[in-house]
Formats: structure tokens, C-alpha cells, sequence
């Protein structure tokens, strides 16, 4: 059996139905192993210690995958990169469980990566289930852009294309287009094509990243060595978005808080003097905590709105 081109790395976690669909849409897009079009590729699963039959699933209905089952969850970046360890392709596919593509967005990514040598990862097009649009392109989280979606002006000046738009919507890129082709700085990691040369240089996932700021890291890294990130509209995923994470509740503020702060002291702090660092860090964390308050906030008034009824 030849190299394969493609490695499709899945980390599951108590996801079993959506991780059934979308290893059957895997097994619809062709012969795993086999030459069937220009993007032969293997799948790996790694289950993080899940207990909703996820691997019993994998085992007995898809063979053709490679299954590593973890003793307890090592987390999102651990299991990437113990996938990508036993990994034979030219190519990553990262690949969240609660997706569904086709051969076709298979073939057009690993197409444009051999023909953008300089392109250390790809993104597609997310949609959500009913074919709507599903933002999933940001800039990165410098205190500029932050601010200006603290403070709404992302919102205020939402037209998009307009000068002012690119300047205070540029974290969460209100204004881009997602019908061009286009350089980015960090889709989300739900579908991402990656070099294998390009992770290899940076050294795979950062494991003392906390998740929802692994693919953030990971971007910003690349980005920093010299590769190139982009955005390919013609290729379309199904994602039907936080099927593992929405499980985490409010942790998930809590984990997203955390990722922010270890982000900063990782890539901001050594930029900056550090009385000046420090400063800026108070502010992010106290921002990012009033987030969370009022998660909270809405959460009481939401559940005690509920037992009056």
C-alpha cells in the first residue's frame, strides 16, 4: 500500500453519534488506503476516555481506522499530537468528530497545498447543518483588537469591507469575505489542513496550552516560522459546532479565560517591558473575568426564570 497523502487525525470525547457520522461521511468519500482519487488517506481516531461507547462504536463499525483509546482525557493538543506521531501522510487533516465532508473537499484542499508551497496550513468553509454560514476566521487576540470588541466597535462599524471595519472588527473579522480566497491569520481548527513539514517545525500542538487556545497558538506559531495560513471558500464542512465543548458548560468560559492569559504571557509578555505587560494583562484578566461573571449572571436569572414557572 502506497504513502498515503492524507492523515485524517479525529480526538473524540463523548461524542459517539456525531463521531459515527462523520467516519461514515470519511468512508463515503472513498477507500481508505486506496488510490481513489488524488488524496489517499488514513484515519486515526483518539478517544479520550469517553464513556459513551465511542471506541466500542469505532472498533466494531469502522475498521479501517487506526484507534488509540486513552486511559483518561490527555486533553486536545496531547491527542493530536499523539496521533500525528503515527501519522504516514504528507498532510494533517484535523478533523473535529461533529463534522461531515466530502471527497471533493479532501481533494481541493490537498490541490491548492501542492500548488502553495509557502502554505504551512489550510482552512475550508464551515457551515452549520441547514447550510448557513458559520464565522470561523479570526484575526489574532493583540490588545488592540481585543479592545476594540470590548468595546463594541466591531459591532458599530460591522459594514462589511469599509476601512473602519477592518480596522475595529478585526478580531472577529466582521467585515471578511468568505467567498474569496484569502491569507488569515487563525481559522478554526474544526477542519485544518497542515503540512506535515510545517508541524514538524513548529513541534505539534503546545500541550500547556489550555483548549480554545491550542489552534490559536498553533496559528500564531506558524505564522511566526515563516508559513502561511489560508482560507479556501470552494471547500465546504459541516460543522455542527461545540458537540464536545458545550459538555464543559461553564468551564468553558473558565478554559477560554485561561487559554487567553497563557497566550499573553507566551507571545505578548516577551514584546513588551513588563511594567507595561503586567498592566495590560490586569486589564485582559479583569475583562475577560467580567465575561465570565456575566455568563454566570445570565445562567441564575435563566434557571431561576425556569423554577418560577
Amino acid at each position: 500500500m502506497e504513502r498515503p497523502i492524507v492523515s485524517v487525525l479525529v480526538v473524540n470525547w463523548n461524542t459517539k453519534e456525531h463521531l459515527r457520522r462523520c467516519l461514515k461521511a470519511l468512508l463515503e468519500a472513498g477507500d481508505w488506503g486506496l488510490r481513489t482519487g488524488e488524496a489517499d488517506f488514513e484515519v486515526i481516531v483518539v478517544d479520550n476516555a469517553s464513556v459513551d461507547g465511542s471506541a466500542e462504536m469505532v472498533r466494531n463499525e469502522f475498521p479501517q481506522v487506526k484507534l488509540v483509546t486513552n486511559e483518561r482525557n490527555i486533553g486536545y493538543a496531547a491527542a493530536n499530537n499523539q496521533a500525528a506521531k503515527l501519522a504516514k501522510g504528507r498532510y494533517f487533516l484535523l478533523l473535529n468528530p461533529d463534522t461531515e465532508l466530502s471527497r471533493e473537499t479532501i481533494d481541493k484542499l490537498v490541490a491548492f497545498a501542492e500548488t502553495h508551497s509557502d502554505a504551512g496550513a489550510i482552512a475550508p468553509k464551515l457551515v452549520y447543518p441547514d447550510g448557513h454560514l458559520q464565522p470561523s476566521v479570526r484575526s489574532f487576540p493583540t490588545p488592540a483588537a481585543l479592545l476594540f470588541s470590548a468595546l463594541a466597535l466591531d459591532k458599530l462599524f460591522a459594514t462589511r469591507h469599509s476601512q473602519l471595519a477592518v480596522i475595529f472588527g478585526r478580531y472577529r473579522m466582521t467585515w471578511f469575505s468568505y467567498d474569496e480566497v484569502a491569507e488569515v491569520d487563525q481559522p478554526m481548527s474544526s477542519a485544518l489542513l497542515v503540512r506535515r513539514e510545517a508541524w514538524e517545525q513548529v513541534g505539534g500542538m503546545d500541550e500547556t496550552m489550555p483548549i480554545f487556545f491550542n489552534d490559536v497558538d498553533f496559528c500564531w506559531r506558524l505564522k511566526k516560522s515563516g508559513w502561511r495560513i489560508y482560507f479556501l471558500p470552494d471547500t465546504v464542512v459541516v460543522h455542527h459546532h461545540g458537540a464536545s465543548t458545550r459538555l464543559l458548560g461553564i468551564g468553558k468560559a473558565l478554559a477560554t479565560h485561561k487559554g487567553l492569559l497563557r497566550f499573553y504571557d507566551k507571545h505578548i509578555r516577551p514584546l513588551l517591558p513588563p511594567p507595561l505587560y503586567w498592566l495590560l494583562r490586569t486589564f485582559v484578566a479583569f475583562g475577560s473575568l467580567l465575561r465570565i461573571a456575566a455568563l454566570l449572571a445570565a445562567n441564575f436569572f435563566m434557571l431561576s426564570g425556569k423554577r418560577g414557572d
